[in-house]
């Protein structure tokens, strides 16, 4: 198919399945189609473009203008619309706001599907687009990216260029398959993943907690997420072991650093607690290669909002310290609830996090396998 068929599809696509989701704020079928022939003759004269004709869902606070959208669309991406993001009012970010009521979780109506990137989420979870932007300043690629059902990457601090002052919040692709993701970091950050990506080659010691010390993780979000890890366990990806892993609550860290402006005392408590989860993490990666918790210590939860339950506690501390984090499914709770799994690496080792993503998806279309 040429780019322009492809973004005919992708768009009649999501005329069809958005009305039930509401993943989209904006369409614009007429730039992705002259964007697309644009594309179709980049080909025809040579060109060689890793992501030709792909139709890509932009995050809407990111925009067109955002250095990673102008990088996919180099690369031969096709942008076909806005998607949500959380409106204003509301102190909580896991949710998405359109002008026709708030994004749906594709499981379930009566959820939220996560955020900031909700939209993105959502529309790669349908299939109305096979690969979305998003950005995670404190599991806001991640979080919706469990709670959808896709992966979702938060790569290496530094690697993309961060999207606020602070360094916290940095660009990173929703997709359906690692190598998807693989494409879309290489296209980004300029790295080459995806020519050498294979399940790893021995199982990766990893290191496991369902609350890093100080997260209230739900124990039916912390078995399933267990689960799955035994199952790639048994699919020699990798060699899972409980750690009493104690870190320090990055709540006010966090705050104070994006906050900015801050008291002498604020600033100053904020670089112990960055030094010390710093510490705490170079000494576990000393003796593992991964660390893997649930992605989030609560379910999706409804539109209402999320009560008292904090969805990022176990995402934020990786924006602090700026290790690579990625959230592949990892089933559903008896009650049906989604679930994700967070694996977290040394800086710039994506390339394992994609490793046992890609074995993962292997499990999932195995025979027998789960929804």
């Amino acid at each position: 198919m040429s780019a322009r068929e492809t973004a005919h599809a992708a768009l009649e696509h999501i005329a069809r399945l958005d009305g039930a989701v509401r993943a989209f704020t904006e369409l614009w079928p007429e730039r992705a189609v002259a964007h697309a022939a644009g594309v179709d003759r980049r080909v025809r004269a040579g060109e060689r473009l890793p992501l030709a004709g792909v139709p890509l869902a932009v995050k809407a606070t990111e925009g067109l203008g955002a250095r990673q959208t102008a990088r996919l669309l180099a690369a031969g991406c096709v942008p076909v619309g806005a998607t949500a993001t959380p409106g204003r009012g509301t102190a909580w970010q896991t949710w998405g706001a359109t002008d026709r009521g708030p994004t749906l979780n594709p499981y379930d109506p009566r959820w939220s599907p996560g955020g900031s990137s909700a939209g993105s989420a959502a529309a790669v979870a349908c299939g109305m687009v096979p690969l979305a932007t998003g950005s995670d300043g404190a599991g806001s690629v991640r979080i919706p990216a469990a709670w959808c059902g896709v992966i979702g990457l938060k790569p290496t601090n530094g690697l993309v260029p961060a999207r606020d002052r602070a360094g916290l919040n940095v660009s990173g692709p929703l997709a359906r398959t690692a190598e998807d993701a693989a494409a879309c970091l290489d296209a980004i950050a300029g790295t080459a993943t995806l020519p050498g990506l294979a399940p790893p080659r021995r199982p990766l010691r990893t290191a496991w907690s369902a609350t890093l010390g100080f997260a209230d993780t739900a124990r039916r979000i912390a078995a399933t997420a267990r689960a799955h890890l035994d199952d790639l366990a048994d699919a020699d990806a990798v060699a899972p072991r409980d750690v009493p892993l104690r870190l320090p609550d990055p709540a006010p860290c966090w705050t104070a650093l994006r906050g900015g402006g801050n008291s002498g005392k604020d600033a100053a408590n904020a670089t112990e607690t960055r030094t010390a989860l710093l510490h705490a993490l170079e000494g576990l990666f000393a003796g593992y290669d991964l660390l893997a918790t649930p992605t989030t210590p609560n379910p999706p939860h409804p539109h209402q909002g999320p009560g008292t339950t904090l969805s990022v506690a176990l995402t934020w501390a990786f924006n602090i310290t700026g290790h690579p984090a990625i959230s592949i499914p990892a089933g559903r709770t008896e009650q049906g609830e989604p679930v994700g799994l967070q694996l977290i690496a040394p800086p710039g080792r994506e390339s394992d996090l994609l490793a046992v993503a890609l074995r993962a998806e292997a499990l999932r279309r195995s025979p027998g396998a789960g929804p």
